[in-house]
């Protein structure tokens, strides 16, 4: 017997001795070594398994360290993280069982645009490089029960700004009780933006115009899950209208600066998850965003703002199907739009949307030793209106609505890194939607 096999038998028998916690696993497993010296002893040495001796006696050292120490495993995975409303990397915090965790991400554009429109005209458009953004998550797990965790963003290289920051209470492995600076749980993108995640160099337009990805606002709330459903609600503080425009409800965002609080909001989702890797749900967010400032003829404007979505995703067999519609309701709006000074085609809607469907097929899922090598091609068809109703008294642009249609592929030589190339249509009523081409590099940890 060599010296750490006495060793691991020595603090084995001092645990029975003594009814330390965990024990019954230990005696297993000294019961199985017991069993394995008993081989040895009669069989010849050829016919040993020495590699599984090993591996019973590390696997026994270690759970005697962990009781040792009083840090349990913990076993988290991307299923998990999905479910409290966080990617594979941004719930690194979430696997500790103590102190400082890191992680993060990035990602780099390369966009050529076409030089004529859809109506050949010039578009004067050059290419552009951009590092769009370099992610650092930082976390810290006091206990079992409660953590922080943060995500810090450079944008383009220069603009520094805070996408999350909140402390997490686990009240039990099904329940949380969540504050700080949240990322509201809408659509396929918002919670989950990290680049290999999500097909296509760029996020779904829907995604940035109805749900304006990345969209974060401060509150508390809670997410949990029952049997095969998840859920997460939170109370923030209200979008601001004096942000809207015909383009969307996106600089309505507060991202959590200074953010005015007079107008509150309720923003909840509901996910089925039948089997794993397949899910469908609704999300919602309704909330005044006239924060006490929009004033019109004496009277204070609500603008009340409510944005729904329908989502679905199904992972299998290698493909990857996704789906999202979205809808925004603006109160208010033709009076808003009086405050604002906008006039004719200019004008905020009353009723936008937008939606996609997408499949990608990873063509290297059903063959065997490929080292976790994806090659993924890809294909997206959208269509984005954001001025879908208007208000009495205002006419629509023909530029607002939109259809793109995206094809692309995407590999993945491991896991944390994505090089995708996709090129994507674009047309409106207008006549001046305007092509392109993108390359895209992504990384997680």
């Amino acid at each position: 017997m060599s010296a750490r096999e006495g060793v691991v038998f020595l603090v084995a028998f001092i645990m029975l001795s003594f009814g330390v916690g965990g024990t019954v696993s230990a005696q297993s497993e000294v019961s199985e070594i017991a069993g394995a010296e008993t081989a040895v002893e009669g069989e010849q040495q050829d016919e040993i398994d020495l590699a599984e001796l090993k591996r019973q006696l590390d696997i026994l050292a270690d759970e005697v360290e962990r009781l040792r120490s009083g840090e349990q495993p913990i076993e988290f995975t991307d299923e998990d993280a999905r479910a409290i409303g966080l990617a594979p990397s941004s719930s690194a915090i979430y696997k500790r069982g103590s102190g400082v965790s890191l992680a993060g991400y990035g990602e780099m554009l390369f966009e050529n645009f076409a030089g004529e429109d859809q109506a050949g005209q010039l578009t004067g458009s050059t290419s552009q490089f951009d590092f769009l953004r370099t992610i650092l998550y930082a976390g810290y797990r006091f206990n079992d029960k409660f953590l922080f965790n943060s995500e810090i963003e450079v944008e383009h290289a220069n603009e520094v700004s805070v996408e999350f920051a909140y402390v997490d209470y686990l009240v039990h492995e099904h329940f949380g009780v969540r504050g700080g600076l949240l990322l509201v749980p809408m659509g396929l993108v918002n919670e989950l933006h990290e680049p290999n995640v999500f097909f296509g160099t760029e996020r779904p337009v829907t995604e940035q115009l109805i749900i304006p990805s990345t969209w974060r606002e401060n509150g508390g709330g809670i997410h949990g899950s029952v049997d095969k459903v998840t859920f997460r609600a939170y109370v923030i503080n209200g979008l601001d209208g004096l942000g809207f425009s015909s383009s969307g409800i996106r600089g309505g965002r507060q991202k959590g600066s200074k953010a005015k609080a007079s107008s509150i909001a309720f923003t909840g989702r509901v996910d089925v998850v039948p089997v794993v890797g397949v899910f469908a749900g609704a999300s919602l967010y309704t909330g005044g965003s006239g924060q006490g400032e929009i004033i019109l003829d004496d009277r204070e404007l609500d603008v009340r703002t409510t944005v729904f979505d329908v989502h679905g995703q199904a992972q299998l067999r290698g493909f990857d199907l996704r789906a999202l519609y979205a809808r925004a309701l603006i109160g208010d709006a033709a009076a808003l739009n009086q405050a604002l000074g906008t006039t004719d085609s200019s004008g905020v809607a009353e009723m936008m949307e937008g939606g996609y469907v997408q499949a990608g097929y990873n063509v290297f899922s059903q063959i065997a030793d490929t080292g976790g090598v994806a090659l993924s091609p890809y294909v997206r068809f959208e269509k984005v209106d954001t001025q879908a109703t208007m208000p009495g008294g205002f006419e629509r642009s023909l530029a607002t609505e939109n259809i793109f249609i995206t094809v692309g592929i995407e590999l993945k030589p491991i896991s944390n890194v994505v090089v995708k190339v996709d090129y994507a249509w674009v047309r409106n009523d207008a006549e001046i939607g305007v092509n392109q081409f993108n390359i895209g590099l992504g990384y997680a940890f």
